[in-house]
């Protein structure tokens, strides 16, 4: 299983039993919640009663007061209030009054006059001087049938000489409890699926950075060049930074290695050629013997040279992983400086070149980089055609790329050798002289192209001439 997908779990499983155990607890308080705010309105309703309902109680004139006219009216009454939503078409307080004995004087829906209520916990506990308050099913078997009651005293001074009772259905607030529910339930609901998917985003972002780390680490344990991934700040920076400076000191060393072991194979040759020279000068011998083992020593010495500053080139070149000093490059103009730098040789060679290229053409690249491979490519095509023979750069757009050929006329390569052309140290003889190079040129066009984020194909043409095609594909500049 994927990490993300592990990540997104274990979130999915807390948000989701969080969010589940939220909510059925809040589901559970509201119930219980509304009943206690709806009881605290019952007691000060049967207060201001029993504050109401004293002198008469005392006179001995309840019964024939005006309470019971108002009470009756009361019952009577359709509010047509619409509360939060909910239509509310009539009253559903009940109230009744008792004497100090617990006998109902007074009901406001008639059923319980005269009726000995004392053994009730609201009338029972309120003569005892308690806070009396009761619940109560109308029907046995049914839950929501349960009516809450809270009483009051009616005090004649500190004497408790009667009890008034107000009575209020549960299910007159279950509307409202059902609808506080369904609200809270909607909402939780989509606060959870606001965290879930908060939750996907963050394990996708996390897996994508682990993934494009993992690649980064991929692509240097197989050697590519590739730029390390940028992240703001964090862990993922930190961890990033840590990769490059490995990826830094592990190539450091395997470049101290690999050069060590190159130098020496490479330094082996003329090393021995400049020994054996050295020691046959020693001896006495003519000035033609001697003048041409001063030559081979100047020589093989120049080829040192050239072959250390060609590595170094190729070190510093391989060690860089991005653009440095990128800018907006003409194919054209560039492509004539190369050639006009090699004309002498042109012309000595009479070999004939066109070049081909739309001054429209431009490509982001390092100036020096590209110049100095451009200038390999055209020394590798200038020695292996003959005198009198033909060269044509050309470029040309294909999609999002240019590719710029260069086509020279001589000897194909063997099929055997173009897949090596591109590795170091690799050369082949020069038609003219026999001699190989350092085979460090078309490496060093290689790289460039790869740091370019482009590639260099080599293959053999027998149209418009035979020969060898070498072709530099560049991506063109991004849109802005």
């Amino acid at each position: 299983m994927r990490l993300g997908i592990r990540i997104f779990a274990v979130y999915f499983l807390f948000v989701g039993l969080a969010g589940y155990f939220l909510l059925n607890t809040v589901n559970e308080e509201i119930r219980p919640g509304v009943r206690q705010s709806s009881e605290e309105t019952l007691v000060d309703t049967a207060n201001l009663l029993a504050e109401l309902l004293r002198d008469d109680l005392k006179a001995g004139r309840l019964q024939q007061s005006r309470f019971v006219d108002l009470l009756k009216a009361y019952g009577a009454r359709q509010p047509q209030a619409t509360i939060w939503g909910i239509e509310k078409q009539r009253v559903n307080h009940r109230v009744y009054v008792t004497d100090a004995k617990g006998l109902v004087l007074l009901d406001s829906n008639g059923a319980a006059v005269g009726q000995d209520y004392s053994r009730w916990n609201d009338v029972y506990l309120t003569l005892k001087g308690e806070y009396g308050a009761r619940s109560s099913r109308e029907v046995a078997d049914d839950p929501d049938s349960s009516v809450m009651y809270v009483a009051a005293p009616i005090k004649d001074g500190d004497t408790i000489i009667g009890v008034v009772s107000v009575a209020k259905p549960n299910r007159t607030l279950q509307p409202y409890i059902v609808r506080t529910q369904q609200r809270l339930t909607v909402l939780a609901v989509g606060l959870i699926v606001l965290g879930l998917l908060i939750g996907a985003a963050l394990s996708w972002w996390l897996a994508r950075s682990l993934r494009r780390l993992g690649r980064y680490a991929d692509a240097v344990s197989a050697g590519e060049r590739i730029q390390a991934p940028q992240f703001k700040g964090g862990e993922l920076a930190h961890l990033t930074k840590a990769l490059v400076r490995m990826r830094a000191e592990l190539d450091g060393k395997q470049y101290v290695e690999r050069y060590v072991h190159t130098l020496t194979h490479e330094l082996k040759s003329p090393l021995a050629a400049i020994k054996a020279s050295g020691e046959l000068l020693q001896e006495p011998l003519p000035y033609e013997d001697q003048q041409r083992f001063a030559d081979n020593v100047v020589a093989q010495s120049g080829r040192m040279q050239q072959l250390i500053e060609r590595l170094l080139n190729l070190a510093l070149l391989e060690q860089q992983q991005a653009l440095v000093e990128p800018e907006i490059v003409s194919l054209h103009t560039l492509c004539h400086a190369v050639v006009e730098a090699q004309q002498a040789r042109i012309d000595a060679a009479s070999i004939t070149l066109r070049l081909s290229i739309d001054a429209g053409l431009v490509v982001r690249a390092e100036r020096l980089l590209l110049e100095q491979a451009l200038h390999n490519l055209l020394d590798n095509a200038l020695d292996f055609t003959p005198d009198g023979g033909q060269i044509i750069w050309q470029a040309t757009q294909l999609g999002r790329n240019v590719v710029l050929e260069l086509l020279n006329q001589g000897p194909s390569v063997p099929d055997y050798a173009l897949p090596r052309l591109h590795e170091r140290f690799y050369s082949l003889p020069r038609p003219s002289t026999g001699a190989k190079s350092t085979g460090l040129g078309l490496n060093f066009v290689t790289e460039v192209a790869h740091l370019h984020g482009g590639r260099l194909q080599i293959k053999n043409c027998t149209q418009p001439f035979s020969g060898v095609v070498a072709g530099l594909v560049l991506p063109l500049p991004a849109l802005t």
